[in-house]
């Protein structure tokens, strides 16, 4: 089946993919907005357990006052505690998660005395939040702090494994009823479960909405990647790919910006969950994608999207016969309809040849997220305004997909993704090497890793839907964002090991991308090749190259020449 004639005859991106491609990749702003918006969310502010009795005096260091708000937004455990007196005279030595009480002091001074008895603070009335900064949080609300913190850290944890099963389950329903369906259910029910999470009455509640927001977010994450690569030609595919990632990026900063203006936790949710709301007005225009009808053998409805893509884009209609995209020997793909319903992850495997690819786009997909996160949290704070922080970086990430952009239309998708993760696995391993006092050196070789990592995990969802047929092509970058998935969730458990050496976690991506970027040499090079449609198909790319290659010396090293 030769569906790619449809671009050559309609416009690889002309007006009418112009208008569905920005269309769809609008909503996926609110994926990147859903996906950090736990950073404030769960916002710690400083807090001290709360003494019996009205406090008259607060000392701390050389800071004193009236009240603990006075005090609070300077206070940092690790120096010390505050010491406050009552009306009734008593004086506490108040921490984060304790309390001390002087026995028989002399003086009211900040000098710590021995002679005093602890207790710990357990319950909601016992803590004072400081609001200068953040009026509201989860944390502040229900108290997850102490002895309850376990369940503010575990917050991300469950909204990434949400994430893990929405990436699976959506790619493979997708493939199964349609792409279109798919965007119109998880834009709703992303709209729909956002609003509820902010209406969330208690704790529980809220982890669970969360899990299906993150579910649904996921889903059309993945599936907007196959749906505009479905809809655009090859010409223009590597930069309707990779600037998905631009408006994800776009969600991150939304993020950063809406948490500066809004400090209360369930209007930020709310605020966040409005913003691509438009999306539900016109997404129930979306047609379904040419490359799926005529999987299904539905020809009527792909001549009628052919004819309203050629209206639209100011061509004759009826020109481009769906029948005419057909290959002789299968004028209606009765194989490939027979086995939809069949498909399932194992198709992945059907093959050693196939089985050696997902394993490598895998790992490509698992070092992509893995080394982005060890970066993220392994490096060193870098201080400030915390919203000014993430802000710069959803932004910085803007540049990385613009070069691998050009990279991978001018050498290959497989000539960028190599070098970029043998690059950061070459500049992860030499941080190991730096001396701890030329400190600029080592965030030098830090970002060089974060920005290369960058570059091989933006352009895997292209790759992954370019080297995979149709009848799977969701299923494949479902089950590759599940591995993603799962890097996300080891990285904090990497960061870990800097306890046991400074070094280790850079050091164990730096290893691990280095023998990935090797293995991802054995790919093959899916640049100006046409979309497949069969495993048939999917399986002898690269192979068939080889083969032509073999056949006439001369032209294969003009084909090189010319890559």
């Amino acid at each position: 089946m030769s569906v790619e004639r449809i671009f050559d005859e309609l416009g690889h991106f002309k007006k009418f993919q112009i208008c569905l491609y920005f269309a769809a990749v609008f909503q996926a702003i609110s994926c990147g907005i859903h996906y950090l918006a736990s950073v404030f969310l769960v916002q710690k502010p400083s807090f001290v357990c709360v003494p019996p009795g009205n406090i008259t005096d607060v000392l701390y260091g050389n800071l004193t006052g009236t009240s603990l708000e006075d005090v609070l937004p300077f206070f940092k455990p690790a120096i010390g505690p505050l010491v406050v007196r009552t009306a009734e005279g008593r004086q506490w030595e108040l921490g984060a998660c304790q309390r001390s009480e002087r026995m028989n002091p002399a003086d009211f001074t900040y000098e710590m005395l021995v002679n005093r008895t602890t207790e710990l603070c357990q319950g909601n009335s016992l803590y004072v939040f400081d609001n200068s900064e953040v009026y509201g949080s989860i944390v502040t609300d229900w108290h997850l702090v102490c002895d309850r913190e376990w369940l503010a850290k575990l917050c991300q944890p469950t909204f990434m494994l949400g994430v893990l099963v929405g990436a699976l389950v959506f790619g493979d329903i997708a493939d199964r009823v349609g792409r279109r369906r798919i965007l119109m259910f998880t834009s709703l029910c992303q709209f729909v479960f956002g609003i509820s999470v902010a209406l969330a009455g208690n704790y529980f509640l809220f982890i669970v909405l969360r899990f299906l927001l993150a579910m649904v977010s996921s889903g059309y994450l993945v599936v907007v990647f196959v749906y505009v690569t479905e809809f655009t030609g090859n010409k223009v595919r590597t930069w309707t790919s990779m600037h998905v990632h631009a408006a994800f990026a776009v969600g991150i900063m939304i993020v950063a910006i809406t948490g500066y203006l809004v400090r209360t936790w369930w209007i930020y949710q709310i605020i966040l969950s409005t913003c691509t709301t438009p999306f539900l007005f016109f997404c129930w225009k979306f047609p379904e994608t040419p490359f799926y009808l005529m999987a299904k053998g539905k020809l009527q409805e792909t001549q009628d999207l052919l004819d309203s893509i050629a209206r639209f884009n100011g061509l004759k209609p009826g020109v481009l016969r769906a029948e005419a995209l057909l290959e002789p020997e299968e004028p209606l793909l009765e194989k490939d309809v027979e086995r939809q319903g069949k498909l399932s992850i194992l198709n992945l495997f059907g093959t050693w040849r196939m089985a050696c690819r997902t394993l490598t786009v895998w790992a490509v997909w698992f070092i992509g997220s893995l080394g982005y996160y060890v970066f993220s949290l392994g490096s060193v704070n870098l201080g400030g305004n915390q919203y000014i922080n993430l802000f710069l970086a959803g932004a910085v990430e803007v540049p990385s997909y613009i070069i691998g952009c050009y990279a991978m239309d001018r050498v290959g998708r497989k000539r960028t993704c190599a070098p970029a993760l043998l690059l950061a696995g070459i500049a992860c391993m030499l941080i190991i090497v730096v001396p701890n006092d030329i400190e600029v050196l080592a965030v030098i070789l830090s970002m060089t890793g974060k920005f290369a990592i960058a570059i091989a995990f933006g352009l895997i969802y292209l790759y992954t839907c370019e080297l995979y047929p149709t009848v799977i092509r969701s299923l494949a970058v479902g089950s590759g964002s599940m591995m993603c998935r799962v890097g996300s969730v080891v990285a904090p458990f990497c960061v870990y090991l800097a306890d046991i050496w400074q070094y280790l976690p850079q050091l164990i991506v730096g290893i691990l991308a280095f023998i990935i970027g090797l293995l991802t040499l054995g790919l093959p090079e899916t640049l100006g090749e046409p979309l497949t449609s069969t495993m048939e198909e999917a399986e002898a790319l690269g192979r068939k190259k080889s083969l032509e290659t073999k056949k006439d010396p001369e032209e294969g090293v003009n084909l090189n020449q010319i890559r």
